[in-house]
């Protein structure tokens, strides 16, 4: 969905994460037949559809002990892809179980009824991000209770494109998995809820300036530029992405901006969401742009599902809406991304971004390598700590990092 334009060049388009109707739960779906099926056609629709030609586990006996345990298991992995949830089967299929998963309600809209009806025979069910959705928090919870089958949360919330870094987690996570755990706590004989970390992470097998080579030039093109292509491939990309943000300087602050690129990327963002809390949410602001985005979501969004609000008013929080947006991809573009000596994936990545953000789809490079390495089991505690950071949640980053930054310096041999 297209929301700015200036001439020749889109500077913005905002994918349909928003859906401004009355919200509807879409439960777990209990049978297993689409799942058997759609799991034997896994690697030739991650191949044909998002250029995944091999995939590699480590420690799925770790996941494997839990499942033959009985626990009660929440799967928690990165989220850097939009294929992650896809790519997550190979680990349902290796442990011979389906798995459930709680989705984002745009997800049940996207690329019209038969998708959705899709996700949710896979095992989605939806979450209505910007309320409380009773519904999903008591679907998800008594399906971790009931240890029937593991469910599959993604922390960060959003999906980064960022394989190397780990986003802001949020807390849902560790409520839904500690509300779970005092309902096993009660049950006879008591069980326990586990959360395996797992670590997602993809390895181009391409040659990057030829995947990366005709989404530039079609960029350069509607900058006005001749094609940069006499630059090396990160200073090009670097120019690019300097040009984008001079652009967004130039439309939201007046002026391009002097300073760091760290600088100018926070001061960008509190311009477009400062003002909205001040708004919205009387001034409070949360630490992390993702808790930001979720909490003026949260304020803006449920009026305009009603159905009844003026036009010249759902106008108005359509375009704050769309800098929300916009406050949350610049948070996306790590200031030091590109540094020294990027690797082939950090280049792609970026490059899909800029590409993602213009016209709202990233076209598919080929052939990718993902490895998802499980982490052994974090047990949850039915107890809230009072005081302090959330036990799971430091748990859950710290491995998360960890096997990130492991992986990234272990690049699989060409196949």
């Amino acid at each position: 969905m297209l929301i700015r334009s200036s001439g020749p060049i889109t500077v913005l388009a905002m994918q349909q994460v928003v859906i401004d109707k009355p919200y509807q739960f879409v439960p777990p779906y209990r049978g297993t037949f689409w799942v058997m099926v759609f799991h034997r056609l896994l690697p030739r629709y991650l191949w044909r559809t998002w250029g995944i030609r091999a995939h590699e586990l480590r420690g799925v006996e770790h996941l494997q002990a839990s499942v033959d345990a009985g626990h009660g298991i929440v799967i928690a992995p990165n989220h850097a892809r939009p294929c992650d949830p896809m790519v997550i089967g190979f680990l349902s299929n290796a442990v011979h179980r389906p798995f459930y998963a709680m989705a984002s309600w745009h997800v049940f809209h996207e690329g019209g009824r038969f998708r959705g009806w899709l996700a949710n025979r896979l095992g989605a069910f939806s979450i209505h991000r910007w309320g409380m959705d009773r519904e999903a928090l008591k679907a998800a919870i008594g399906d971790v209770a009931a240890a029937e089958r593991p469910l599959v949360l993604f922390p960060e919330g959003i999906i980064t494109r960022t394989n190397d870094r780990l986003n802001t987690l949020l807390d849902g996570t560790a409520f839904i998995a500690r509300s779970a755990a005092k309902q096993r706590a009660k049950k006879q004989p008591p069980g326990q809820v586990v959360v395996h970390p797992v670590a997602i992470k993809y390895f181009f097998q391409g040659d990057p300036e030829a995947a990366t080579g005709p989404v530039l030039d079609a960029i350069e093109h509607r900058l006005s530029w001749q094609r940069q292509d006499h630059l090396p491939l990160r200073p090009r990309i670097a120019k690019v992405g300097e040009a984008l943000l001079t652009l967004k300087e130039l439309e939201f602050l007046g002026a391009p901006q002097t300073g760091t690129t760290a600088e100018r990327r926070e001061r960008l963002m509190d311009r477009l969401l400062r003002p909205l809390e001040e708004e919205w949410v009387a001034g409070r602001r949360e630490n992390a742009v993702t808790e930001r985005v979720k909490l003026l979501r949260g304020a803006i969004v449920p009026n305009m599902m009603a159905g009844d609000m003026p036009e010249d008013e759902r106008a108005r929080r359509w375009r704050q809406l769309a800098d929300i947006y916009l406050a949350q991809q610049v948070a996306c573009y790590p200031p030091d991304y590109l540094a020294s000596d990027p690797t082939p994936e950090r280049m792609l990545e970026t490059v899909e971004r800029f590409e993602e953000d213009l016209t709202d789809v990233a076209r598919v490079h080929r052939p990718w390598h993902v490895v998802l390495q499980v982490a052994p089991a974090v047990p949850v505690s039915p107890e809230r700590e009072r005081s302090g950071e959330d036990p799971t949640m430091r748990q859950l980053e710290d491995q998360l990092r960890h096997m990130l930054a492991e992986l990234a310096t272990k690049r699989p041999v060409l196949s």
